[in-house]
């Protein structure tokens, strides 16, 4: 059958809502969030049941046809743009399918919105810590394929520490699934986390059971200045000694970014007066009520007495909470509007955070013509965002092809301070030389993987692997 014939056959075998070939549907499926890359697909496929998933990918596996599952598209390394392949969107498996309050615990669909889910934990009293930018668009599924991070780590952990059970259906179309919600399982390999972080290639996951915490009785969240990024580590270790495991969020921004917020993000007022060079915003959260707002002046209160923090406020209402926020949360919008910026998301150890910002950022800068350094993120865990533009960016400037000198020198130093080059956003297509090139005996492992559950390379073959 030829490839056409076997695209007419899937549709066929598929209930009418559970596929498009409409260009108009179509559009929003083949680019990325930042305009960077753009793709094409012959078909969209949208499953409304795991029994479906799997009728696809056998179909497909047995006619060699590629696929690329694709969540809320809010990836930022070319990872679910489609170059041929079909694409595979969960958007129509997005249930919330039972909580479970005295185990702690949700099940919900691949499909389900970040957002949607966050909702439900709170109508059942309790949390769903996974907090980013994109969480009104991100689907689980794509947060679990791509192991995400964002804002409150430093806590409660990765995708990968929130995953209690997995669903996945693999390329031949068997499912595997447990979905129990089990904390102690010790029956050989743990076959959920090599789902969890395998960018789509391994197969699809359709659900999962994930973990819940209770909801904080209160918070506290404050802006701090800082001398340097070095200064914002020890603050760190300061507000964890003197709060215990309070520290929910603890977020680097440089003046830079701020002014880039307030430049082209209208609304966005707060900043401290004093206009600092390094500005930390901490959140802090407590089962106690009122507890909270008691602990972050008690510890800034002797951070500066200790001569870390030079100005500070913290937040008198949940508005000015959400204007701290605010201010964090807008600096990737802020630099797309700005012009294109060499992105690299890093990570260091805690500890060698400050050291690995102060050697890079002039590095960088010197290394472009007007380089602008925008370096901002989640100091708590080891991972900045470590991002260069030009200052005054031009038109028609090919900055991301000038930029690769300085990449490489990023990477190196990030290297030498005994970091990791893909913190929380993955390889995708983006940085698959840069893995090839640092990490060749974990990629030949990677490698014995795919091949044993994926022999005929059908899942999302241009991405994280790169072909032999």
């Amino acid at each position: 059958m030829t490839h056409a014939e076997i695209l007419d056959r899937l549709k066929s075998d598929l209930d009418a809502k559970a596929w498009s070939d409409d260009p108009a549907e179509l559009e929003g499926h083949v680019s990325d969030w930042r305009d960077r890359h753009h793709g094409a697909t012959p078909l969209l496929l949208k499953p409304g049941s795991t029994d479906e998933v799997a009728r696809i990918l056998q179909v497909c596996n047995e006619a060699g046809i590629a696929v690329l599952p694709q969540g809320g598209n809010t990836g930022l390394v070319g990872g679910s743009t489609p170059e041929g392949e079909v694409v595979l969107s969960l958007k129509r498996m997005n249930g919330v399918r039972a909580i479970d309050a005295a185990n702690e615990s949700v099940t919900v669909e691949a499909g389900a919105i970040l957002e949607a889910v966050q909702n439900a934990a709170e109508d059942a009293g309790k949390l769903f810590p996974l907090s980013l930018g994109a969480q009104g668009s991100a689907m689980i599924g794509g947060l679990i394929s791509t192991n995400a991070g964002g804002v409150h780590v430093l806590r409660y952990g990765m995708m990968r520490d929130l995953v209690l059970g997995l669903e996945a259906v693999l390329p031949d179309g068997r499912v595997v699934s447990d979905l129990s919600g089990l904390r102690k399982n010790n029956t050989g390999y743990d076959l959920k986390q090599l789902f969890i972080g395998a960018e789509g290639t391994l197969g699809v996951v359709t659900a999962a059971t994930l973990k819940l915490f209770p909801r904080p009785a209160s918070a506290s969240v404050a802006l701090a200045a800082v001398e340097s990024p070095s200064k914002a580590v020890e603050l760190l270790g300061v507000m964890k000694d003197l709060t215990g495991d309070a520290v929910a969020a603890f977020e680097l921004m440089p003046k830079v970014g701020i002014d880039l917020v307030q430049d082209h993000l209208p609304g966005a007022r707060a900043r401290l007066e004093s206009n600092p060079d390094w500005t930390v915003l901490i959140e802090i959260a407590s089962a106690e009520a009122d507890r909270a707002e008691t602990l972050m002046e008690t510890a800034l209160e002797t951070a500066f007495e200790r001569g870390l923090v030079t100005d500070g406020a913290v937040a008198q209402s949940e508005a000015q909470m959400a204007e701290f926020w605010a201010l964090r949360e807008g600096i990737p919008e802020a630099e797309k509007q700005h012009g294109k910026a060499a992105k690299h998301d890093v990570s260091v150890p805690v500890s060698q955070m400050g050291a690995f910002m102060e050697t890079a950022i002039p590095k960088a800068e010197a290394a472009v013509e007007d380089g602008m350094v925008i370096a901002f993120g989640h100091v708590g865990d080891g991972n900045v965002h470590f991002n260069l533009a030009r200052r005054r960016p031009g038109a028609g400037d090919d900055f991301l092809a000038a930029a690769k000198p300085a990449t490489k020198l990023i990477y190196d130093l990030v290297d030498e301070f005994g970091g990791s080059i893909s913190a929380e956003h993955g390889i995708g297509t983006l940085k698959q030389a840069e893995l090839a090139a640092r990490k060749p005996v974990e990629l030949s492992v990677m490698r014995a993987i795919k091949q044993a559950l994926d022999p005929n390379g059908i899942m999302n073959p241009r991405v994280l692997i790169p072909r032999d």
